[in-house]
């Protein structure tokens, strides 16, 4: 009898003990993936914020275009070789921490802008991206993982919470990059914009839709003006101390993947180089990473629309360089709104009508683009644009993240890998055709890659190959400190 009550008693206090670890464990992990958003988020101010002025102040030769598509034109190859074989040899915490520094040698080059300087430093950045975000999105995926199983959350919803998570800090850089430039180009300008005086009819048939570059637009204004040097190499330093600072907040502030992922078999880890790249190209011959490509390579596609075409062709000729920042705070802002909530409205509706909201209301913003006449008063317009297109890029970015790694589950690395392959390869294209093609033309592009991707998503929807029952069983890995239990309940 009094047996029993000491194995009662013994009992009881496994139990505490047990669930005092789950309860950590589970704050534990979600400190780890708030401190990797937070330091995305400071790393992203300063290259955003950069390279949101690109097409505008190094528009001489369309040297700030040509910049960013040698950035994703390297990640196209880095995504290929790169990201399985850096994260085989590093780990996901320390190819995050070092792929930041891969950054820094861009914005070092904005002190002195020539092709030179610039090209070599774009490609860098691209050879540091992919690892990067094939880091993130895997370290992202295992801690959910992980999470599942100490909860009774479904491991779908806990990968789309997450990521939405992740992507508000991501996008609220794009509210503290452009907040730093618009207030470092607005400082000491007269509350009378010089754009305003500008002959409003030249202004409608220049810009918008219309526009077929810089020299286009030469309307005798000062809107696509080249700020004072001393004004650029003031928001180069400031960004250049954030990326710095990035890196080191993941290197001192995130736990070692490795602490959820002892013996989680199917994955790439554990492999060589070689063979973490036959899996990473493996995936191309997979119906549903054929049907997903379409929607991979708009995203990358629209982004880069956004960021050159529509802050070029509209803001900056229409309203003036200095308030492309404001403009781009707007899109932050609800791009971090809604990738917040994208987890949380999920749950209630399921993917299909998010995506299906996504694509009408981008729908219809470009058609309105082709036919809008954008003129400087009409500064409300831009920000509903910029707001709008911010709300669906959240829905893009969270659901075709989440969707990568739920179709391929155990090839987390590789099929994150071929999303920063396709989605760099929307945006190199859309920068190379950039300097040659009218806006107009541009939309229209953006428009059929569209209709396209969301033929193969619903194709996907379709044949159900997302739609499976999850499986009851845990995954194939247990947490570090679960063997401290284990031999607690042996005594």
């Amino acid at each position: 009898m009094q047996l029993d009550k000491m194995d009662e008693a013994q009992f009881v206090e496994v139990r505490t003990k047990k669930t005092g670890f789950r309860y950590s464990e589970r704050w534990r992990i979600t400190r780890n993936v708030l401190v990797i958003g937070l330091a995305f988020m400071v790393n992203f101010t300063a290259f955003m914020g950069a390279t949101n002025l690109q097409s505008s102040i190094n528009a001489d030769g369309s040297l700030g275009t040509f910049t960013l598509a040698s950035i994703y034109g390297s990640l196209i190859f880095s995504n290929i070789f790169l990201p399985t074989l850096i994260i085989s040899w590093l780990g996901c915490k320390w190819t995050i921490s070092l792929s930041i520094l891969a950054y820094v040698p861009f914005m070092a080059a904005q002190f002195y802008p020539k092709f030179y300087t610039m090209i070599p430093a774009g490609l860098l950045v691209g050879i540091g991206a992919a690892p990067l975000w094939c880091a993130k999105c895997t370290y992202l995926t295992v801690v959910a993982e992980a999470y599942a199983t100490l909860s009774d959350v479904a491991t779908e919803i806990l990968v789309t919470r997450f990521f939405g998570l992740f992507f508000m800090f991501y996008q609220m850089a794009q509210v503290w990059g452009n907040l730093i430039s618009s207030a470092v180009l607005s400082y000491g300008i007269d509350a009378a914009p010089t754009n305003i005086t500008l002959n409003t009819s030249v202004v409608a048939e220049v810009c918008g839709a219309k526009f077929c570059g810089a020299t286009s637009a030469d309307n005798d204004g000062s809107n696509l003006e080249r700020p004072s040097e001393k004004r650029i190499y003031l928001i180069s330093g400031i960004y250049l101390c954030c990326m710095i600072m990035a890196s080191l907040i993941v290197a001192f502030g995130v736990d070692s993947l490795t602490r959820y992922n002892k013996n989680r078999t199917g994955s790439a880890t554990g492999k060589s180089g070689l063979k973490l790249l036959v899996v990473t190209l493996k995936l191309l011959k997979e119906k549903n990473q054929i049907l997903i490509l379409p929607i991979i390579m708009f995203i990358g596609a629209e982004q880069a629309f956004l960021f050159a075409d529509y802050n070029a062709s509209f803001v900056s000729c229409a309203w003036g360089i200095n308030n492309i920042g404001y403009v781009m705070i707007c899109f932050g802002v609800t791009n971090a709104i809604a990738a917040l909530g994208a987890g949380s409205i999920m749950k209630l509706t399921g993917r299909r009508p998010l995506m299906a909201f996504a694509f009408f209301v981008h729908m219809g913003v470009l058609i309105f683009l082709l036919h809008w006449k954008p003129m400087p008063e009409q500064n409300f317009i831009f920000f509903l644009i910029s707001g709008l297109w911010g709300l669906c890029d959240a829905m893009w970015l969270v659901q075709i993240n989440a969707l990568s790694g739920l179709l391929f589950p155990g090839k987390e690395e590789a099929a994150f890998s071929n999303f920063r392959l396709w989605e760099s390869t929307g945006s190199v294209i859309t920068y190379v055709y950039s300097p040659y093609l009218c806006t107009e033309i541009k939309l229209y592009i953006l428009i059929g890659i569209l209709c396209f991707g969301m033929i193969g998503y619903g194709m996907i929807e379709w044949f159900k190959k997302i739609n499976d029952p999850i499986p009851e069983s845990k995954p194939d890995f247990e947490l570090v400190t679960n063997n401290e239990i284990n031999d607690t309940t042996k005594l």
